[in-house]
């Protein structure tokens, strides 16, 4: 390995955890810059699952002050990501990588729409139930965050950008909550992931990608936080619209 390719690689993961914290996407750096470099795909893939964990961490500690009153919210969202991140891992494993990618656009599109009309939405349940969530809408954002989860474990792109969108229309949250929720939870997604990854399958995991990739995503998470916390709500919807648009297209590209 090359002093080019470290630094690329280490530089890629600041990139990524920079991008995750504020909005999600990272992967859309990292995993083209392994391919380039000539990584088999899913080594890459579960590698660069692994190297991201260090900046989720880091990206969740960032938000702590807007998420020190959502503890126990945390806690009833965190199973759901837990669960569907071990189901997208084991998916990984087992099916074609078309039978899940080709729907991923798609959601992505999704997720943007319910971000760009979330503060209307929310405002509209607001009004129907200002002090609490209704049983309904629980259910509904668990299996929102169970499929964000399911799809986070297997790829990961974007899934940031998924668990905006379900959030912004179903929480009663400001944006930088609901971004501090989503920064919890893709640790979680990314932390599982690599665990079940190491289990059943501990031969595809490169060890000095992840650490490669950690050193940069540890400092991009602390990036991010300051980046993304001082935006105002209206220009961070913004940036979210953009970057997701950006993956489309290059998940429609690839």
């Amino acid at each position: 390995m090359s002093v080019w390719e470290i630094l690329a690689i280490i530089l890629a993961g600041l990139a990524a955890g920079t991008i995750n914290t504020i909005v999600g996407s990272g992967t859309l750096v990292t995993f083209p810059t392994l391919l380039f470099f000539g990584y088999p795909p899913v080594s890459a893939n579960i590698s660069n699952s692994l190297g991201l964990v260090p900046g989720g961490i880091t990206g969740a500690w960032g938000y702590r002050h807007e998420l020190r009153t959502l503890g126990p919210m945390l806690r009833r969202l965190a199973p759901a990501s837990l669960v569907g991140s071990v189901m997208g891992a084991l998916l990984l494993l087992v099916l074609p990588p078309a039978a899940f990618e080709a729907i991923v656009p798609v959601l992505i599109f999704l997720a943007l729409l319910l971000v760009v009309f979330g503060p209307r939405l929310s405002a509209w349940a607001a009004r129907h139930h200002a002090d609490r969530i209704t049983p309904g809408r629980w259910v509904v954002l668990l299996l929102g965050i169970l499929v964000a989860g399911m799809y986070g474990g297997y790829f990961g792109a974007a899934q940031g950008v998924l668990l905006l969108g379900i959030m912004s229309i179903l929480l009663p949250l400001g944006i930088q909550q609901i971004n501090g929720i989503k920064n919890v939870l893709g640790m979680i997604v990314n932390f599982v992931a690599a665990v079940v990854f190491i289990i059943v399958a501990p031969g595809t995991v490169n060890w000095t990608i992840v650490v490669l990739i950690s050193m940069g995503s540890l400092v991009g998470g602390v990036v991010g936080a300051r980046v993304g916390r001082a935006m105002p709500p209206a220009l961070l919807r913004a940036v979210i619209v953009v970057i997701g648009s950006v993956a489309i297209v290059n998940l429609l590209l690839t």
